[in-house]
Formats: structure tokens, C-alpha cells, sequence
């Protein structure tokens, strides 16, 4: 079992730092959330030959390990050149992936926000055109991650072309390759399905990696206001264990009962600069203290 810690929550800290500020909070592997000037969501890498020199030294310096990165292109985008373009950025990511000898790469089944074709949502309704993408892009892009022994970690993510967990493991187990593999987000719980422990059960022979933060049943009455009536937001929160709606025995439970033994992220995101530090410990300390309960 590796226990990383996702960085989003210390924003506020500088890059080659992040490393030290993960074991600072007791934490042995980092797992590198988007940034704007390494790897901006859906812009091409902004990682240059210094920056990467620098994460290097404070991975060294630190004795953290990189275990991953989340890294996000339109590559299941129906339009042609936005897929084309995600390709090429995945190409270069996976170049940077290698120099900095990170152990594997997550990302989601996205096609994400356009700004310049706000006018064109994609998302479930155009889960077939995005599909017919994907498969192109993985055509060309799992051989390079098979070549580059770097495996990557698939999460169904809400208002995606996949948003189900039964649906995503299935589309990963078509893909065959056991460089690709599923990545179970506890805070999209209330959106993956309505019973989490069959969704893990059934996950289990392609789970290789959870995040783990808290959100609310959005499901359960009148939980929000959002406006206009009619909205199709995914709510859904990233908060401390045990300030939400998860049910945190039946999750580490599970995961002890499969026999997960994979990559667990605390990836917490609602809290301010000021409280990042009690946040990721107190994550760091409810996660083992699940992690001791049930894998004896």
C-alpha cells in the first residue's frame, strides 16, 4: 500500500517545494495535482527542462517518491483537432512522466470545458462520439505507455462521457492492457453508482488506485440551491474525512476485502491556505488509522 498525498489543498506552496511540504505532513509519495505551470489542465505542458530539474531535487532532497500525476487532455474530444492536440500533449507528458521517474500517471475520460465552443456541451448525451475518440487516442497512445513501462489510472468523473463506475471498469477491461488500469474517487460516490461497496467489488480486478476525501449524498432531498432551476451541475465536495456522508468503514472495508493493495491519495481541495497543514495531517492520520483497522 502506497499513501500519497495530492498537493492541491498547499496551492500556495511553490513547486520544488511540494515534496518537503508532503513529508512534512508525514506522507512518503506525492501525487502531483495539475498546476498552471507544470501541467495546466487541457493547455499543453508547461513544464520546462529547469522547472522539471528543480522538482527533481526537492523529490531527491526530500526522500518522497513521485507515485503520480494527474494529467488531463481533450483526448476523447469529437473534435478532431482538439483530440489530435490532446495526443501531442500526452505525448510530451509522458516524456516528462519518464525523466522525472514518476511511477504512474492518472486522468479521467474527458473531453472537458471549451471555452471557445461554450455553445457545444459534451458530456453523457455525447457519450458515443466521445467513446469513438477515446478509442482512437488509446489506439495510439497505450503502446507508448506500455513502451515507457508508465501505467495509467482512469477515473469516471461527474458531467464526463463516463460517469458510472460499472461503465468506466468495463470500457478499461475492453481496452486489455494491464498498463491501464481503474482509479476509484470516493468523493464521486454519490455520482459512480448507489451502493459503494458493490461498485469496488466490482472494480476489483482493474483497481489500482482510490482517492480519498469526504463529500455529501446530493441525492438525499433538498441538499443545494443552484440556480437556474433545472442546472445539470455535478455537485460534489473534497472535504476531511468525517465531514461528509461516506461511510468510511464500508469503503476501507471493501477495499481490505478485495485485497487492494495500490495507490490511496488523500486528495482534499476545500480548504484555505491557512488550514492546508491541518488538513493533510489530520487525512494523513484517519487514513492509517482505517488503513490499521482493516488490513491486519
Amino acid at each position: 500500500m502506497k499513501i500519497a498525498l495530492d498537493p492541491l489543498v498547499h496551492a500556495d506552496v511553490p513547486l520544488e517545494q511540494l515534496p518537503h511540504k508532503a513529508a512534512e505532513m508525514g506522507f512518503e509519495y506525492l501525487d502531483l495535482c495539475s498546476r498552471d505551470e507544470f501541467f495546466p489542465e487541457y493547455f499543453p505542458p508547461r513544464a520546462n527542462a529547469e522547472r522539471v530539474r528543480a522538482l527533481k531535487k526537492g523529490l531527491r532532497d526530500s526522500g518522497v517518491t513521485l507515485s503520480s500525476m494527474l494529467i488531463t487532455f481533450r483526448w476523447a474530444s469529437p473534435f478532431e483537432d482538439e483530440r489530435e492536440a490532446a495526443v501531442r500533449y500526452w505525448k510530451r507528458a509522458i516524456e516528462i512522466a519518464v525523466e522525472l521517474e514518476c511511477e504512474t500517471v492518472n486522468s479521467i475520460f474527458d473531453r472537458g470545458p471549451a471555452p471557445e465552443r461554450s455553445n457545444f456541451r459534451v458530456g453523457p448525451e455525447m457519450a458515443e462520439e466521445c467513446e469513438t475518440a477515446f478509442w482512437r487516442s488509446m489506439d495510439e497512445l497505450v503502446p507508448i505507455f506500455e513502451r515507457e513501462n508508465l501505467p495509467v489510472y482512469l477515473e469516471a468523473h461527474p458531467d464526463d462521457f463516463v460517469e458510472e463506475n460499472n461503465l468506466a471498469v468495463d470500457l478499461i477491461q475492453a481496452i486489455g492492457s494491464s498498463y491501464v488500469k481503474y482509479l476509484f474517487c470516493a468523493p464521486h460516490t454519490f455520482h459512480l453508482g448507489d451502493d459503494m461497496a458493490a461498485m469496488i467489488r466490482y472494480a476489483a480486478p482493474v483497481l489500482s488506485q482510490v482517492h480519498v476525501a469526504d463529500t455529501f449524498n446530493h441525492k438525499a432531498g433538498w441538499r443545494y440551491i443552484v440556480n437556474p432551476p433545472g442546472s445539470t451541475a455535478r455537485v460534489h465536495q473534497h472535504l476531511n474525512i468525517g465531514e461528509g456522508e461516506i461511510d468510511w468503514d464500508v469503503f476501507f472495508k471493501t477495499l481490505a476485502e478485495v485485497g487492494f493493495d495500490g495507490l490511496m491519495t488523500s486528495q482534499v481541495f476545500a480548504y484555505l491556505p491557512e488550514v492546508a497543514d491541518e488538513c493533510s495531517r489530520l487525512m494523513h492520520d484517519r487514513i492509517h488509522h482505517y488503513v490499521d483497522k482493516y488490513w491486519k
